[in-house]
């Protein structure tokens, strides 16, 4: 999911604040016991249990988790913003063909397995040494309903243009150590997203709550969508669909349908529904970023 750097694991406890597979948490490290360790073409790759979950690391930090599951309850959802994230559901309750950049731990498509089996879904991993890490640990498995791809999700996606594969519903959850890969901020990116979904199909999308980029990532979006609904808590998770987001009755009425399968993982509509909010009227007040101007992470740093 993500791409990182020199991993560093601390033998004290130590308050950080931390982007965090796309989350930013305060989080305090403890004892780990490493289970797996390597370095990869595109990062160092830590995979580690401490107080009673199961964890993989990209990062410099002792705090920047990419994927955590609960050792008793694998299912259950521990990051805020991939419970916003099955909220993309709420837009369309039965998509029949699903898109997920970036796996992590196998995360979110784990998660859509569970709750929309009928669905074929397609994940796609930049890193190989990822993808035996989400196979080895974290429970991730494939079959006729779930295939995998070791490819750059940009490079997917225009495949896919060329192909005229469409998707209802497509999930953006790739990061670096520090933030979204930057060609995969730009208006030309999405609009090539936006050109493989069906007529009503949706798109979510993992970002951070609070940043520099914040403006300028809104501005991107709604000139290629128009408003969007923002979920934010940690995170902010953009959520679009095409045609016009739906209204708040159909989305309450989605949330009451799905409510028992999204609970088992930690995600019912109580916790999801108070979050949705529109957002629009970036565009002209904030600068779009396009593949010639998109300094996404040298933004997101100030």
């Amino acid at each position: 999911m993500r791409v990182g750097v020199v991993l560093l694991w601390a033998a004290c406890a130590n308050l950080a604040l931390a982007a965090v597979g796309g989350e930013r948490v305060v989080a305090r490290a403890s004892g780990e016991r490493i289970l797996h360790e390597e370095r990869s073409l595109y990062r160092n790759i830590l995979v580690y249990e401490s107080n009673s979950q199961r964890c993989l690391k990209f990062g410099r930090s002792a705090t920047d988790r990419q994927s955590c599951q609960q050792l008793g309850n694998p299912d259950y959802l521990v990051f805020n913003y991939t419970r916003m994230m099955m909220a993309a559901l709420y837009l369309n309750p039965a998509p029949a063909r699903v898109l997920v950049i970036g796996l992590g731990g196998g995360t979110l498509p784990n998660a859509l397995r569970k709750v929309i089996p009928a669905a074929r879904i397609d994940v796609v991993e930049i890193d190989p040494a990822v993808v035996k890490v989400a196979h080895q640990y974290f429970g991730f498995t494939t079959g006729p309903a779930m295939r995998e791809f070791e490819e750059d999700g940009r490079v997917f996606v225009k495949h896919k243009l060329k192909e005229g594969a469409r998707y209802d519903l497509v999930m953006l959850d790739a990061f670096t150590d520090q933030y979204i890969p930057e060609h995969l901020l730009t208006r030309e990116f999405l609009t090539e997203v936006k050109s493989i979904l069906t007529p009503r199909g949706v798109l979510a999308a993992n970002t951070f709550a609070t940043s520099s980029l914040y403006e300028h990532e809104s501005a991107t979006y709604e000139s290629v969508f128009g408003p969007f609904y923002g979920l934010k808590s940690r995170n902010r998770v953009i959520l679009v669909r095409l045609g016009g987001l739906p209204p708040r009755g159909e989305i309450e009425g989605n949330a009451r349908e799905l409510d028992s399968r999204l609970r088992v993982l930690g995600a019912g509509k109580e916790g999801l529904l108070p979050l949705f909010a529109v957002e629009s009227g970036w565009v002209g007040k904030s600068r779009v970023l396009t593949d010639q101007y998109s300094p996404g992470n040298l933004l997101n740093a100030q």
